[in-house]
């Protein structure tokens, strides 16, 4: 389906208002945060910084991207639901980084949020077939349905909020994986998405400036589970209604990295007889910083991971599964070898210091 011009503008203002809103809105937010103690003290090892930053600036983000929607997204109950549930997980989000509820509760109420998502429409219906060699092109889920979504949607929900370690990286994370969904959006003819992701970039990138290295203030869970949330259910109204190959594969890459963390935490904490949900000092973006990476450092690795998985989603949706499996392994060597290197040279200025 070719691009209009139209599609282009409309999916600029959507973005370009969401920027502008979030842009002027965190600094507003942040006095907030800070008039209602929802401050992140540094209590721990896990955390990076040295002094108590404000949190809650997801807030920031969400009024940004619902104002945006309002205005250039066509109100349908998918939508509707999808926003209302959002509301609910950003609640949830300003009263944990307030109060730092439970983690049993926080789970409870994001299956209502996700319930009420999949209740207005938001559903996997079908999923396509990893076996490229079956004559069943797709799975028809059946009751199976309520349960796989709302699987996926916590599952994702909670997976943003785990990468939200370092300054800028979640947000920015995000903003990659939005900006990945728009392309494809546009590129498979899905307008909507195109313009719900928009919305949602624009949201990032307006909050980006504040939260980056040194960070002025933290999204928060009121950030972090709220672009997991609403990423989780955009994906499930445009890429996962098609029947091929690409419908299974696209989103893993697209949110590659938050997946294989989460699921690494997971089997870490199990494997050591701790509950799944025990926080530990074990992520990606901590064994970077182990390894002599800056903050800085660290996050711009995992913004290129990031960026190479998305584009290797780019090339799968229009040049097939060859050439983007051969671009990620083409990418992913090239990283390899920059990665050694910089361990070799971090490894003999280490001798050389170590000679002096």
């Amino acid at each position: 389906m070719p691009i209009s011009t139209e599609l282009i503008g409309r999916v600029a203002a959507a973005l370009g208002v969401a920027f502008l809103i979030a842009l002027v809105l965190t600094p507003v937010v942040r006095n907030l945060a800070v008039k209602m103690g929802a401050v992140d003290v540094p209590k721990d090892g896990r955390r990076m910084h040295d002094h108590p930053i404000p949190r809650m600036g997801g807030l920031a983000i969400f009024l940004g991207f619902l104002l945006s929607t309002l205005i250039f997204v066509p109100m349908t109950a998918q939508l509707r639901g999808m926003l209302l549930g959002a509301v609910v997980i950003v609640v949830l989000g300003i009263f944990d980084d307030i109060y730092a509820l439970g983690a049993k509760f926080k789970l409870v109420v994001q299956i209502v949020a996700a319930l009420i998502a999949v209740f207005t429409g938001n559903l996997i219906t079908d999923l396509s077939n990893p076996n490229v060699f079956s004559a069943d092109l797709y799975w028809h889920l059946g009751w199976l349905s309520v349960p796989v979504t709302v699987l996926w949607i916590v599952a994702m929900t909670n997976a943003v909020n785990l990468i939200d370690g370092l300054d800028g990286l979640a947000c920015g994370v995000s903003s990659i994986s939005s900006l990945t969904l728009l392309v494809i959006a546009l590129l498979v003819g899905e307008p909507q998405v195109a313009l719900l992701v928009a919305a949602l970039a624009g949201g990032c990138l307006g909050f980006l400036p504040y939260n980056m290295n040194p960070a002025k203030i933290f999204m928060g869970d009121t950030g972090s589970t709220f672009l997991g949330y609403v990423l989780a259910c955009i994906s499930i109204q445009g890429l996962f209604k098609m029947y091929t190959i690409i419908s299974f594969v696209v989103p893993f890459l697209i949110f590659g990295l938050p997946i294989f963390d989460t699921c690494f935490a997971f089997i870490r904490r199990i494997a050591h007889g701790q509950s799944p949900m025990h926080a530990d000092r074990s992520h990606v973006h901590h064994r970077l910083i182990d390894m002599g990476f800056s903050q800085k450092q660290a996050v711009a690795v995992l913004y290129v991971i990031t960026a190479i998985l998305g584009l290797s989603a780019v090339v799968l949706t229009t040049s097939g599964a060859v050439k983007a499996m051969l671009l990620l392994f083409a990418l992913f060597a090239a990283g390899a070898v920059a990665l050694s290197i910089f361990n070799a040279n971090n490894h003999k200025r280490g001798g050389e210091e170590g000679q002096k």
